[in-house]
């Protein structure tokens, strides 16, 4: 197995830690819509935070677009042992802790990740493994300028009836159809953009993340929260290429880097999961929010969501443990004649 690529891993950090914070900001204060520019210190340090991290899920969902979704029986046992193992783990101890907050039915249905779940990412995510086998060889297939029209094309469409519109397949990217957007995108960069063409431009992707951010927040000012900050936004679309762009011209190796890209994904399960994020994670917020200046809060905030990740990669090395033994015996039990 070749090694995985250290700035990759940096941007999947990255973009899980942009998550965290899009949860400890937005999603657990709450953001003005449409506020005006009369707003005061608090409400625009709400929008730029937003702003800065909303790429998040998306440069995520980027890079299984940039390597390729391999889609094998291992691969997808995997992902929903990952997702069973913090849904069910996280409710197990819940009916200890909050024994009124849970029930049988409740443990019984932690185990159904894909339906019962407040986790939208989950099943979107599986429906695109299930997609890939389909989607890689057919975008392979495809010239450059016939890739470049078709994908002109889908985003033209994602833009103007699903964004702009609101049209039901795609109306704020919490959807399966915008991650099958985002990984033409990075398929599209993979097979057609040359690394050096990448490398020569260093300094211009980081000029239009930062125009492309500055103009969320400015947009944000004036548009509903709900389109200022959607996934499926142009100006999302852009700060999130332009971000991945930015990645992609670096090239290192680091085996603490890699490591600790394993549990990105082990982060989004444990702090979202319905418990923890109802009775620790939202209530330690808004209480951080009350009684902190912003200045206090917004290192308290770094701490926290570093802290998160690092629970994360301590209870992730568990369940790798588990899996690592499961998957063993599973292979063993296969082959055995």
């Amino acid at each position: 197995m070749s090694e995985r690529k250290s700035n990759m891993e940096a941007l999947r950090i990255l973009s899980m830690l942009m998550v965290l914070t899009v949860h400890i900001d937005g999603a657990s204060l709450g953001l003005p819509s449409a506020p005006g520019t009369d707003i005061g210190a608090r409400e625009a340090w709400k929008l730029a935070v937003e702003a800065a991290a909303i790429t998040g899920v998306n440069c995520f969902t980027m890079i299984s677009g940039y390597f390729g979704i391999r889609l094998r029986f291992r691969s997808i046992a995997s992902f929903l042992f990952q997702c069973v193992f913090y849904s069910v783990g996280v409710y197990s101890l819940g009916m200890l802790l909050w024994p009124g907050l849970t029930s049988a039915e409740g443990w019984a249905r932690s185990w159904l990740v894909l339906t019962y779940t407040d986790l939208w990412y989950v099943p979107a995510y599986f429906c695109l493994m299930l997609l890939a086998p389909v989607l890689n060889p057919g975008l392979e297939a495809l010239s450059r300028r016939r890739f470049a029209i078709v994908l002109a094309l889908f985003a033209l469409f994602t833009f103007w009836c699903g964004w702009w519109r609101g049209g039901r397949f795609n109306p704020t990217g919490y959807t399966v159809m915008q991650l099958v957007f985002v990984y033409m995108t990075a398929r599209y960069v993979r097979l057609h953009v040359s690394a050096t063409f990448l490398r020569r431009h260093r300094l211009l992707w980081a000029a239009l993340f930062a125009a492309a951010t500055a103009g969320i927040f400015l947009t944000s000012l004036w548009l509903p929260f709900t389109k200022a900050f959607a996934y499926n936004s142009p100006l999302v679309m852009a700060a999130t290429v332009a971000l991945f762009f930015l990645f992609t011209t670096s090239d290192f190796r680091s085996r603490a880097v890699n490591y600790a890209a394993r549990s990105a994904l082990a982060a989004y399960l444990l702090h979202k999961a319905p418990l923890v994020w109802n009775n620790l994670m939202r209530p330690a917020v808004t209480d951080l929010w009350d009684s902190l200046t912003l200045t206090q809060f917004t290192l308290a905030a770094a701490v926290l969501a570093l802290g998160i990740y690092l629970a994360a990669m301590a209870v992730d090395a568990i369940r790798r443990l588990i899996w690592d033994t499961l998957s063993k015996s599973i292979t063993i039990s296969l082959t055995d004649k």
